[in-house]
């Protein structure tokens, strides 16, 4: 039937198609965006071969887990840009108040065959199968937001980078290709469904919902959205990636993508971001190690929570060396210990920390060297390393626009030693990697990085 890479595509129940139907339904969660999007395009394919319009679904819950008004501004940002970009291939779009499954079954009894995407964490699998079980339809699910697709590139959990690229870069080139953009030809403009909610007023569909207000949105900053992407994108390529391997750990600059937080809610495709990469006028290295942090790093962090569903977001997902080496240390004697109100308002002694937790808190960014020394200051700083481990999610997942994923459960694992290797042993550390001020005071300009937040937190504060 498709174009699509087999492997991207996985049916979820064993319906057939509904012969008496009013449309095909996409249901979208994860890859909230309307181009370049697998899912979509599988829908479109299925409309045409059945004659019938395509209605594209998304529900939107109030009590997300974790997410506050940040989170929520950002999301619908993004989904309002999608629906208008939609509505430009003549496809109606729904944004439904509601919990997934139950919107996602609302439209289920009139639709012929329902395709949606793919998402990871427990809950998003969770609702796919509720929905898959009590669907009158066929339910097929298709991989939208990885380059490699999962169970394509391993079938266990990996131990680090050096063990899952060979089997990612074995398909890669098989696997970095977009899916054909397929001609609407029964458009949904005008089927008799309800309209949802009105998207033109982002402020006043928050309202309407019942969010942890306590984190404010940063849309003067950053702002949700597809074409937001594509055009901070393009300023990266032109001006930041020629030197990005050698620059991408310098905090004080601004050579960084900014992509994280698009591909978190599927605004963007990595395929697509890679394709564009791999085009683009720059040294071979800096593409390379682009790359290596999009696709590698990044999928690395998607096995992690796939193949551990009990415990990606538990201090019991890190490897063995790692809790028995912190247990050994867990009653060491701390230099400086915070509570965890000390650590939210950047009260600590360190100047370069505190910097980096009002990034944080102000912006819903923090640079990604500045991630790494952040979390391993909690855990030198908290009483014990389970503590540290909870705080540092906890902050990760409240503050940052792009917490709560695959990355944030391993990137704040690998704090604590997960997809690394002993070193040598230490206080309060153990083996776990330890990093320094004074190391990234040699590393980097971290003086130069205050400012820049300074600068930005005021920008963020004024509007």
């Amino acid at each position: 039937m498709s174009a699509l890479l087999p492997d991207r595509v996985q049916s979820l129940n064993n319906q057939g198609t509904a012969e008496q139907a009013d449309y095909i339904l996409y249901w979208m969660q994860q890859s909230q965006r309307a181009r370049h999007n697998p899912a979509l395009e599988r829908g479109v394919q299925y409309a045409n071969e059945h004659s019938l319009p395509l209605l594209v679904v998304f529900g939107l819950m109030d009590d997300y887990p974790e997410a506050n008004c940040r989170h929520y501004t950002f999301m619908l940002e993004g989904l309002r840009d999608a629906q208008q970009r939609l509505e430009t291939r003549g496809l109606r779009m729904i944004v439904q108040h509601g919990p997934p499954v139950e919107v996602a079954l609302q439209y289920a009894d009139d639709a012929a065959v329902i395709v949606t995407d793919r998402g990871y964490l427990r809950h998003q699998k969770q609702w796919r199968t509720r929905v898959a079980e009590a669907a009158p339809c066929r339910v097929e699910q298709v991989e939208g937001d990885v380059v490699v697709p999962v169970e394509t590139a391993t079938d266990k959990a990996e131990y680090a980078a050096r063990t899952i690229r060979p089997k990612i870069h074995e398909h890669l080139e098989r696997c970095l290709q977009l899916p054909p953009r397929q001609p609407v030809e029964f458009p949904s403009l005008g089927l008799d469904v309800d309209r949802g909610l009105d998207l033109s007023d982002i402020g006043a569909v928050a309202d309407q919902l019942d969010l942890d207000r306590r984190v404010s949105p940063v849309s003067s900053l950053y702002r949700g959205g597809a074409s937001e992407a594509e055009q901070i994108m393009e300023g990266f390529l032109a001006e930041h990636l020629s030197g990005y391997d050698g620059n991408r750990n310098q905090i004080h600059t601004n050579a960084v993508s900014h992509m994280s937080k698009y591909l978190h809610f599927g605004q963007v495709s990595p395929v697509w971001l890679a394709q564009q990469v791999r085009q683009a006028d720059g040294p071979e290295a800096d593409i390379e190690s682009y790359i290596e942090e999009l696709v590698v790093r990044r999928e690395l962090a998607i096995n992690h929570v796939h193949f551990r569903p009990d415990t990606y977001d538990a201090y019991e997902c890190l490897p063995e060396w790692a809790r028995e080496s912190l247990a050994e240390h867990a009653d060491d004697e701390r230099e400086h210990v915070y509570s965890r109100a000390e650590l939210v308002e950047g009260g600590t002694h360190d100047p370069y920390w505190n910097a980096a937790m009002k990034e944080m808190r102000e912006t819903g960014y923090m640079h990604n060297y500045m991630r790494m020394y952040w979390g391993k200051k909690i855990l030198e700083w908290s009483p014990d390393p389970q503590t540290a481990y909870e705080r540092t999610l906890h902050l990760n997942n409240k503050y940052f626009l792009d917490g709560r994923d695959p990355n944030s459960f391993a990137n704040v694992a690998w704090v604590f030693g997960l997809h690394d290797r002993g070193w040598k042993e230490r206080p309060v550390y153990g083996k776990v990697r330890y990093m320094s001020q004074g190391g990234l005071e040699r590393k980097a300009d971290p003086d130069a990085y205050v400012e820049k937040v300074d600068r930005l937190a005021a920008e963020a504060r004024a509007t």
